[in-house]
């Protein structure tokens, strides 16, 4: 098999789906916008679920992408041999368009055909979903395989657990899908092996998702109107699989990055093993998600609140793994620039945010180093008090405060008691931990509910007071003020944006004063689709412009606001009734947050 480089991989499949009449759209954020369900884009799917729902797409009906996705549920896993916490997701979209036969040819002919990855169609194996009492079994899909020339024994009739994509919440688009495994050379497990086994034989590779149902309230599938492909190709995993690496840490995405942290610590990645193997991996994959989290358009920054909490976890935790390594402190900008100059030509927007990047990487640094000694210090009274006291075990209790209260990793906690000739009541301290666990993610359920995937009129009205906002800021504050993120639920909107300061409660009033005068003046939201040179031409704003692609729908609330934008939006800003903001503060180093919400119709 030749050789490919993800450069390589990235440039077959867009101009693969191009000529097949997909027009390539470029990137989402890693922060989805309007969306309060998840903190990251998880998916490729994510960014363009309004337009699954039914809304019009500028770009038509046939898309292609590679979107930067970022999940860290499995954060704690992330040191062996697969798991990452960002990764690349290589997508092609019919809206409405195609269905079944052309998705799984043109799947077929991309993994197989010599001008693109050309692989032995003996090494595939395909699984299709094997119905149940709410949808018939796939046989469309399988005998598509069929007519490809995919053997029988290669196919494989799984459950809805493994061959069904389902909606993140109750109701919503869903419906089998079809999933391509490479054969890795290793005997079955047993006379059932198959690809919905652990055992490692088969390899996933690709994802075509069919939406052909909808999931309604009361749990029946009702056939959709607009019947949807959504697929997804995972690039490491890919590129790994295709070049016979042991692990994603072996391709071209991770042998620089490896390279600059061996330089720095004078240890070797080939010949490490154990914690420092680990440690080495997870210094590389917590640097490259926090550098294309700063990196993003939306400039998140280090913060105690959700995206901005994760990025400090990942920082910290990278620090603490170079530590272990021998990294000496402050090199984690040396790491980011190999980083940055990697991911340049793909990622423009990495290398602009360059100074920002190696900023925030310096004061986070020196951030956790003034945790760490706080922490030794209050490490030290609870030494003294279990001196006093006679005990050898730190209970789980004050090795919890030690980490909740003072950010002092557990880890060090217990090396430290080591060295000290005492333990740490670990289970203690997971029983606190979980605890803690499940009332955040209690707190998290509640906070995330609604979203622009609904697409309600509650929603649009929010979006269309999220503008107003953005415009009154600019001509009370500074004509740069910029959206730096944006959450709506159905209660409320939350908007973030750059200003180096709190905003008085006299500027706080005048905002106010301004949105309620567009909403009383009763002004009609038109929309356009032109291209974004049009759009800039006509003085529209938008940070994110150059998500939407080519062509952008262009919201105009009279003389009030001109946005690039994908909506939904109210009809007109009466719909809004009234506008009152709740709360200023802090979200980050230089953005400000403001929570508001709207009248009830």
């Amino acid at each position: 098999m030749t050789q490919i480089t993800s450069a390589q991989l990235r440039a077959k499949f867009l101009q693969f789906f191009n000529d097949k009449g997909h027009a390539v759209i470029p990137s989402a954020s890693v922060i989805p916008e309007n969306d309060p369900t998840v903190l990251f884009t998880t998916a490729g799917m994510h960014p363009l679920v309004p337009y699954l729902l039914g809304a019009k797409h500028p770009m038509g009906t046939r898309l292609t992408d590679v979107q930067k996705c970022i999940r860290t549920g499995d954060i704690d896993e992330v040191g062996d041999a697969s798991h990452l916490t960002y990764f690349e997701m290589l997508g092609n979209w019919s809206l409405g368009d195609y269905f079944k036969k052309e998705a799984i040819s043109w799947s077929w002919e991309f993994l197989t055909s010599k001008q693109y990855l050309g692989l032995d169609p003996d090494r595939l194996a395909f699984s299709v979903f094997a119905g149940d009492e709410n949808a018939p079994r796939d046989m469309e899909s399988y005998n598509l395989w069929r007519q490809m020339g995919v053997k029988e024994d290669h196919i494989f009739f799984l459950p809805k657990e493994n061959n069904w994509w389902g909606p993140a919440g109750v109701t919503g688009p869903c419906g089998p899908d079809t999933e391509m495994f490479i054969i890795r050379d290793q005997a079955p497990c047993g006379p059932d092996c198959s690809p919905a086994c652990d055992c490692g034989r088969y390899l996933e590779i690709w994802n075509d998702v069919f939406m052909q149902y909808n999931k309604t309230a009361d749990g029946k599938f009702e056939p959709l109107k607009q019947q949807n492909v959504d697929t997804g190709m995972g690039l490491e995993r890919t590129i790994c699989v295709l070049n016979g690496c042991k692990t994603v840490y072996e391709t071209d995405l991770f042998v620089d990055i490896i390279a600059k942290i061996e330089s720095l610590c004078g240890k070797q990645y080939a010949q490490a093993q154990g914690e420092d193997l680990r440690a080495f991996r997870i210094v590389a994959d917590h640097m490259r998600t926090a550098t294309m989290i700063m990196g993003d358009r939306r400039g998140i920054s280090p913060s105690n609140v959700d995206q901005g909490y994760v990025l400090r976890r990942l920082i910290r935790r990278a620090i603490r793994f170079g530590n272990q390594l021998g990294v000496p402190e402050n090199s984690l900008c040396e790491i980011a620039r190999v980083i940055i100059a990697q991911y340049a030509d793909v990622y423009p927007e990495i290398k602009e945010n360059e100074a920002f990047i190696l900023e925030q990487l310096a004061l986070e640094e020196g951030r956790f180093q003034r945790t760490v000694k706080q922490g030794i210090r209050e490490f030290g009274k609870v030494l003294e008090r279990m001196k006093a006291q006679g005990v050898s075990q730190m209970d789980g209790v004050s090795a919890f405060r030690l980490y909740d209260t003072f950010g002092f990793p557990v880890e060090m906690t217990a090396e430290l008691a080591k060295e000290h000739g005492i333990s740490v009541d670990m289970d203690g301290f997971a029983q606190r931990f979980k605890h803690h666990q499940e009332l955040s993610h209690a707190g998290a359920e509640q906070r995330f509910k609604g979203g622009l995937a609904d697409s309600s009129e509650q929603t649009a009205r929010l979006h269309t007071a999220t503008h107003l906002l953005l415009a009154s800021l600019k001509k009370v504050l500074s004509p740069d003020i910029q959206q730096k993120g944006s959450n709506i639920t159905a209660e409320r909107l939350r908007f973030d944006f750059n200003f180096p300061r709190k905003v008085t409660k006299e500027e706080l009033a005048q905002v106010e004063e301004l949105v309620n005068q567009a909403i009383a003046a009763a002004i009609p939201v038109t929309v356009e689709e032109m291209s974004v040179d049009e759009a800039r031409e006509q003085g529209a704003t938008g940070v994110f412009a150059s998500r939407y692609g080519e062509i952008v729908k262009v919201y105009t609330i009279g003389d009030v606001s001109k946005e690039i934008c994908g909506g939904p939006h109210a009809g007109n800003t009466a719909e809004l009734v009234s506008f009152k903001i709740q709360k200023e503060e802090s979200s980050s180093s230089g953005v400000r947050r403001i929570k508001a919400v709207i009248g009830a119709k």
